[in-house]
């Protein structure tokens, strides 16, 4: 079977087909430093995992479906360049 990909499509290899391995390490390191300043301030084990839920989940539902599967880095770059240079993607020049 033979399968003809466009010049301009990056292939990228993804952990179940929908997010890239790069901000999947990027959440398990978040995920770890959570973890640990979670476990300095509360001592109480059920606490600790309501906490972490409850912040970590929004940090996961971003990457896979805000930033639809790209880099989370770059996305958050560009998404940093544009609050910068709002401006400059608005214009429009009147013919």
């Amino acid at each position: 079977m033979k399968f003809i990909f466009p010049k301009n499509y990056k292939y990228r290899a993804k952990i179940l087909g929908f997010i890239d391995y790069v901000t999947a390490t990027i959440d398990l390191i978040i995920g770890f430093i959570l973890i640990f300043l979670i476990r300095i301030f509360v001592k109480k084990i059920t606490t600790q995992i309501y906490i972490f839920v409850v912040l970590f989940i929004p940090i996961v539902l971003f990457s896979v479906f805000v930033a639809d599967g790209e880099n989370i880095i770059l996305y958050t770059i560009q998404i940093f360049k544009f609050m910068k240079k709002r401006g400059i993607y608005f214009y429009d020049k009147n013919k």
